[in-house]
């Protein structure tokens, strides 16, 4: 799949010095709409995402979605080789993705003033677990304590079970969004100013931002919210109920009207009368009967059948799917949620399509992750080194 020439960001140039996830999923989503990156990596020491989770004949198969759409070259920003360039990159580069240690840029002498200098209109995207100062800045940082210190874990799970951490990178991944988002928001100013900046984004932050209003409840109210399992505080029927084939459904009830019609449908109209039915938060503090009253009617009928009654009586309802249920779903078929992409190291591929839809500047996967160091010479070359500039810095190890 080609990317029209009509790419919302055609024409920009980023970096991505970053490793594992956040950074470099920031780099993914600029990429898919039309951004030039390239991933600059160490030459003996590949990011890690390359070897996380299955692989297939050696082939990482996690970095062909996050290395989508990235040119990948190498280098050694400790040599001096590696660190004239990166300047030589930088001024051509309108952003900069890192995600090393605060102090590591700066070691290597290329920190903001030496970026800055050589391009004043750079973006640098510094991606950290706590930001670049306050007491932990210098600790290693990764999404699960970042989903732990947020207050997520200690909201999740059932109320006498431990709190659960997610099974993927979901502060990563939130952080990543983030960070494309805080890019393009450096970007417009820039089109005011002339001039870049520096983003600071700490892992811990934005997903503390999705957890939604738990401060200002505490603040005000001295609330703090509980584990409640599959259950809300503010609405209920609320959860995932077993049909009886074996499979599960989730219902929500967050519209008052909904709430109405679940209990029409499964035959408990009586309840919608009752005093307590009339606002979320009493229905969740009679959860029990609620539940009661549809777990019951949805486990004496399969999925297929539930489904079906409660799009007819346009009541919410969805099935609990894995990967497997994810790839026929007729919904995320249309559209073409999970597209293919040819590779030619592995063949035809299945991954998650760009982010949205633009209807006039559309993004698009152009190739699935490319090998380490694929395109180190033809991006110096491109610099407007030589052959020999290019041996040099091999000789060096900065390559």
């Amino acid at each position: 799949m080609t990317a029209p020439t009509t790419a919302p960001l055609t024409g920009l140039r980023v970096l991505d010095l970053a490793t594992l996830f956040a950074g470099p999923m920031a780099a993914t989503l600029l990429g898919d709409f039309g951004a030039e990156v390239v991933k600059i990596e160490h030459p003996a020491k590949p990011d890690p995402s390359r070897g996380h989770g299955p692989s297939k004949d050696g082939v990482g198969l996690w970095w062909k979605m996050l290395g989508r759409n990235k040119r990948t070259m190498t280098l050694d920003l400790s040599k001096p080789g590696g660190r004239a360039t990166l300047l030589r990159l930088a001024a051509r580069t309108d952003v900069i993705i890192e995600n090393f240690r605060p102090g590591t840029l700066e070691r290597w002498d290329l920190g903001w003033p030496e970026l800055s200098a050589v391009n004043p209109r750079l973006v640098l995207a510094r991606v950290t677990g706590f930001g670049q100062f306050g007491p932990y800045a210098h600790r290693p940082g990764f999404g699960t304590l970042a989903e732990a210190m947020s207050g997520f874990a200690a909201i999740t799970g059932e109320p006498d079970a431990p709190p659960t951490l997610p099974p993927f990178g979901l502060a990563d991944s939130i952080a990543g969004l983030t960070t494309a988002y805080a890019v393009m928001t450096a970007l417009a100013a820039r089109e005011h100013t002339g001039e870049g900046q520096v983003v600071d984004m700490a892992l811990i932050e934005p997903i503390l931002a999705a957890l939604g209003p738990q401060p200002l409840w505490f603040d005000q109210l001295g609330h703090v919210q509980p584990r409640t399992g599959n259950r809300s505080p503010n609405n209920a029927p609320r959860g995932v109920y077993r049909t009886a084939d074996g499979t599960w459904v989730a219902v929500s009830t967050s519209a008052q009207s909904v709430a109405e019609r679940v209990m029409r449908l499964v035959g408990r109209p009586e309840l919608i009368d009752e005093p307590w039915f009339a606002s979320g938060a009493d229905r969740a503090r009679h959860a029990d009967v609620l539940d009661e009253a549809v777990g019951g009617w949805i486990a004496a009928r399969t999925r297929t059948d539930v489904l079906a009654a409660f799009e007819k009586a346009e009541a919410a309802v969805a099935p609990v799917q894995d990967v497997r249920d994810v790839m026929a779903d007729p919904q995320y078929l249309a559209l073409d949620t999970i597209t293919t992409v040819d590779d030619p190291e592995l063949g035809p591929l299945r991954m998650q399509n760009v982010l949205f839809r633009l209807s006039a500047t559309p993004g698009a996967i152009r190739w699935a992750g490319r090998p380490h160091g694929a395109d180190t010479d033809e991006v110096l070359t491109e610099l407007g080194l030589t052959p020999d500039d290019v041996s040099a810095l091999r000789a060096e190890g900065a390559l």
